[in-house]
């Protein structure tokens, strides 16, 4: 009898379609890798417990020099190696940020970096997935701004803290939960940082406000209801809030666990709001193009 097939874990790779204004058009970026011989995005493997978004941000800049911004995630790619193993490259819509770029930190990696527009680059590619890629880019609608909805990280048992809700502190878990938070949402570049009335939710945001060197508002729009009955009427105000929002520059928001998943709902004119459910420590980023909500991508 044949024993039982062993199925590898897939390897994890992320990276970018990384693009920048050319005139009234815009222009990919693509590499050529040595090794390999081919034309490629910038894409690598992820280091250990590294998260996808921070693998492609870094794996941008040490393939093109270039910073990337991310905006949007895009459908993800998922292919064998020719030994068999599965492997998986999550990816990421970026903008340029600035004009200005470093060496790139391997040669033997990649030894030729160039911008071309978007039917350009798809005939540069070597791969059908990242000509693919290229295509949805291509068709998208100019994204205009992007807000990071994070839910507080952990704070305990509410039932276990004896005095006003609102002023307990996240605990110890909690604490590790905001500052990876912080290094997740500051590749986005915030410029306001707004947080719901409890002090967790300020507390959440905390070390990215620390690392930006930003003040953090507070804003009871965000808060959740006390009543079941009073929800509608408190997703409705939060609701226009980020339409505001909207209109100005990245925004990162801090809100709670019952506000989060209607709110989406609402946003998305989704019926069902429970697969916007969101863990202590989760969030979603909302890609906005113009008024329209061009993707909700889950953090």
């Amino acid at each position: 009898m044949d024993g039982p097939i062993v199925t590898a874990d897939p390897i994890r790779a992320a990276g970018g379609v990384l693009w920048r204004p050319a005139g009234g058009d815009i222009e990919i970026c693509v590499v050529h890798r040595p090794y390999l011989k081919d034309w490629s995005l910038p894409k690598g493997k992820l280091d250990g417990g590294e998260h996808p978004l921070t693998g492609a941000v870094r794996e941008v800049l040490e393939e093109t020099g270039v910073r990337g911004l991310p905006q949007l995630r895009l459908p993800p790619v998922a292919y064998s190696l020719p030994d068999g193993r599965p492997k998986t490259v999550d990816f990421w819509l970026m903008r340029a940020a600035g004009t200005a770029a470093v060496a790139v930190a391997d040669v033997t990696e990649v030894d030729e970096v160039t911008w071309l527009a978007p039917g350009e680059a798809a005939l540069r590619l070597s791969y059908p997935a990242d000509r693919a890629l290229v295509g949805h880019v291509a068709g998208l609608p100019a994204v205009s701004t992007v807000t990071a909805l994070v839910r507080h990280a952990t704070a305990g048992e509410r039932k276990a803290w004896k005095g006003n809700d609102n002023l307990r502190p996240l605990d110890e878990a909690g604490q590790s939960q905001s500052d990876r938070l912080g290094e997740l949402l500051a590749l986005f570049e915030p410029r306001l940082l707004s947080a719901a009335t409890p002090l967790r939710c300020k507390q959440t945001l905390q070390p990215l406000a620390d690392k930006l060197g930003l003040p953090i508002v507070t804003d009871s729009a965000f808060t959740e209801a006390d009543k079941t009955d009073e929800i509608p009427a408190k997703v409705a105000v939060a609701r226009d809030r980020l339409t505001e929002l909207r209109d100005g520059p990245v925004a990162a928001i801090c809100s709670q666990g019952k506000m989060i998943p209607p709110l989406l709902a609402a946003v998305a004119g989704a019926e069902d709001a429970v697969v916007y459910k969101t863990p202590k420590g989760g969030g979603w980023l909302l890609t906005w193009a113009g008024d329209r909500l061009l993707g909700l991508s889950r953090l």
